[in-house]
């Protein structure tokens, strides 16, 4: 139509390419719509946008030649009608693609700018002014019908998902089994029954219809008077006429206690009315009874059903304020059992766990109304002692549990017999918050046990101090190999006839750069509760084995001192055979020396390590016999080379007391007969030597023929001794 409106005022050819490009234009872009036309149904990504969007404004661009052409070729009325075909373009691409806006806004701009340029060089102000205005428009008008547009979709969406919900929600309702609703009137008479609701009550509708609401759930309470809190909580709301949500209510049906989860709200008509309650409930007992499982879970021991170490807290934390409310005391009981982990071990734990329900209901029994007992874990048990005005009741009941849990306990035709240690703190004077009070009885009990055990510690300050020390000594041990902190001493054995010397003993020495010297009675064990003694240990048999091979002449051999904690590692033996690898040192004169507690924890374990090292050759010394169990069966068990007296067995000898005397004989003709040699320690002077001589040991070690000494002193022996022989040569 544009085409024959301008035919002959525009030149042919230039009509005739705007009309076959305007043609290319429309056909390239109705294939771009065809493409999108899935646009609804699934996502537009960027550059279709973009593509299309340029293509449109490709349009609009020759509709702006056509104008420009009129402006040029024709008059003023040409190029009006072709911009009154573009306007009208416009506006319907603007009615019509209100989802595509980007193109929309593309398509509009172009033509706008083609008949602002047009308009311009024909110096048609007004329409130019047109132009502008309609193009504005345009825009403004995309923008605004795109915006309308999304926000209806969206609400559309919306609306469909609350549908969606809505609809699932009333078809759980419909189909469940657990909610139902319930409707009273005026007088708490059930109104409206549903199905649902009568069968939670196990009746039929029509027997309740018209009954009253709380007869119905209160069972037996009804006659007797007596309600549940829950049954009166639910009375008040009603009473009151308030909205109640998720109410937990106790009821009886049936006979059978049941727990109801309630929410409700008052009916009130149009004129303001009253009419009744209205709402829904379900039946929650089995949420309920696994609610109070968890919680009883979390607050009592499962093994012993007594107050857990969450409990035991929470009592403490409660006599603590009372006791400052008050001016008071309280106390707190931490109670260890002796001897338990063998019985553990050895008939397993189903046995300890038997023994561990015996022991609670002993202590279940000791204990007063006020106080409470519970297991805080293992084999350790607490009291709290809320009121502990009484002075003596705490010792009372402290050697009271002692006594009372070491008699003896019949358990699977086993009687056994374990002990208990119990350390005590007293509040608020021992400790003002729990984990003091935790932490000062437990350094009692330590205390308690570290004395041998089967008593009573009660907290002294001294204890703090003690720990701190010891803490402070762990830090520095930790750090001693490292500093090069160690020293070996050896303390010489000689032959009991000839008093050469056959062999030294290693002993550490800790010089800390912190606290000076150390004793080893002080050390030692601390390295071993730390295992400590494991790496420290292996530097001494290294040490040891180096100095023996490179210093002392090849008859002497070296004694190493081994804790149970390193025979307990997988790779003892192969420490051993690294120590006499490194050094050079021949397997024969290395002896290891272990004393009878190596039994009392894995003797299978110790036992193999040991038939290891003897298998290389090393010899092994049983130390410290007749100190501890002194049990004959350790002799049968494993083939020592070497049986040691004990110090105090030596002195008590020298002193004529016939049992010390007997003991020694008694061990020297053992070893004889087990052809092991026998060393007597402690030997402090010639006579008590030439004693020792006479009652046939072996070899004789003490302070008379030499005190410990460092690596040089004892190479230095050797020198003299040297020059002693040349001299009487000579």
């Amino acid at each position: 139509m544009v085409a024959a409106t301008l035919y002959g005022a525009i030149p042919v050819a230039l009509l005739a390419a705007w009309g076959i490009g305007l043609l290319v234009a429309v056909g390239y872009s109705a294939r771009a719509d065809i493409r999108l036309a899935d646009a609804g149904n699934r996502k537009i990504i960027y550059s279709e946008m973009k593509s299309h969007a340029l293509m449109t404004a490709g349009k609009g661009a020759l509709w702006s030649v056509g104008m420009i052409l009129a402006a040029l070729f024709a008059d003023i009325g040409a190029m009006g009608i072709v911009w009154a075909a573009a306007a009208m373009l416009v506006v319907g691409s603007c009615a019509s693609r209100f989802s595509a806006p980007l193109s929309s806004m593309a398509f509009a701009g172009a033509v706008g700018i083609g008949g602002l340029v047009a308009s311009l060089m024909a110096m048609q102000w007004t329409l130019a002014a047109v132009v502008v205005g309609t193009t504005l428009l345009a825009t403004f008008g995309v923008v605004e019908s795109a915006r309308v547009a999304v926000a209806a979709r969206l609400s559309d969406y919306a609306m469909q998902e609350k549908s969606e919900v809505v609809s699932m929600l009333l078809r759980e309702f419909e189909e469940g089994q657990a909610d139902w609703l319930w409707q009273i009137d005026t007088q708490r008479r059930l109104k409206a029954i549903s199905p649902r609701f009568a069968y939670a009550l196990g009746k039929e509708p029509k027997e309740i219809e018209g009954k009253s609401f709380l007869q119905m759930i209160s069972g037996d309470g009804w006659e007797t008077g007596q309600f549940p809190p829950s049954l009166h909580d639910l009375t008040d709301k009603l009473t009151r006429r308030e909205n109640f949500s998720n109410l937990g209510v106790r009821v009886s049906i049936g006979g059978e206690d049941r727990w109801w989860e309630l929410s409700g709200t008052p009916i009130i008509d149009e004129l303001g009315n009253y009419q009744g309650f209205r709402g829904v409930g379900s039946d929650v007992t089995e949420q309920r009874e696994s609610s109070e499982k968890i919680e009883f879970l979390a607050r009592y021991d499962t093994l012993t059903q007594l107050p857990n170490r969450r409990m035991l807290n929470e009592a403490l934390g409660e006599a603590l304020a009372h006791a400052d409310r008050w001016r008071s005391r309280c106390a707190f009981l931490m109670i260890d059992l002796d001897r338990f982990k063998a019985i553990n071990d050895s008939l397993g734990h189903l046995v300890g766990d038997r023994m561990l329900g015996e022991v609670a209901a002993r202590l279940e029994s000791l204990v007063g109304d006020q106080e409470i007992c519970g297991r805080l874990g293992g084999d350790e048990f607490a009291v709290v002692i809320p009121d502990a005005s009484d002075n003596g009741r705490v010792e009372f009941l402290a050697r009271a549990i002692i006594e009372r849990l070491s008699e003896p306990y019949e358990i699977e035709n086993h009687v056994l017999y374990v002990g208990a240690s119990v350390g005590s703190a007293i509040g608020p004077r021992d400790g003002k918050s729990v984990e003091e009070m935790l932490r000062n009885a437990d350094l009692a009990l330590y205390r308690a046990k570290d004395r041998g055990g089967g008593m009573h510690r009660e907290y002294e300050p001294a204890l703090h101090a003690n720990a701190e020390e010891r803490r402070q000594l762990e830090h520095a041990l930790r750090h001693a190999l490292e500093n090069d902190e160690f020293t070996l001493h050896y303390q010489p054995v000689v032959d009991t006839r000839s008093e050469d010397v056959v062999s030294f003993e290693a002993l550490l020495r800790w010089n800390s750069a912190q606290h000076g010297f150390v004793s080893p009675g002080k050390f030692i064990p601390l390295a071993e509760d730390t295992r400590l003694i494991v790496p420290i240990g292996t530097w001494v048999m290294q040490e040891a084995c180096r100095e023996a091979a490179q210093s002392w002449p090849e008859h002497v051999k070296v004694n190493v001192n081994v804790s149970p904690e390193q025979l307990l590692e997988p790779d003892f033996a192969a420490t051993v055979v690294r120590a006499l690898s490194h050094s050079a040192l021949d397997p024969k004169r290395l002896e290891i020396e272990v004393t009878e507690s190596i039994f009392m924890r894995d003797a299978s374990i110790a036992r193999q390590a040991l038939e290891q090292c003897m298998a290389l050759g090393c010899s092994i010394a049983l130390d410290d016999f007749g100190t501890g169990y002194s049990s004959l069966g350790y002799l049968r068990k494993l083939k020592f080379s070497t049986i040691k007296v004990d110090r105090t067995f030596v002195q008590g000898a020298a002193q004529h007391s016939p049992e010390s005397i007997a003991i020694i004989r008694a061990v020297v003709a053992m070893a004889e007969s087990l052809d092991m040699t026998t060393t007597a320690e402690g030997v402090e002077n010639e006579e008590e030597a030439a004693m020792i001589r006479g009652m046939g040991c072996t070899k004789i070690q003490g302070f008379h023929f030499g005190r410990p000494m460092p690596a040089e002193d004892a190479s230095a022996l050797f020198s003299r001794r040297l020059e002693n022989q040349r001299r009487e040569r000579a």
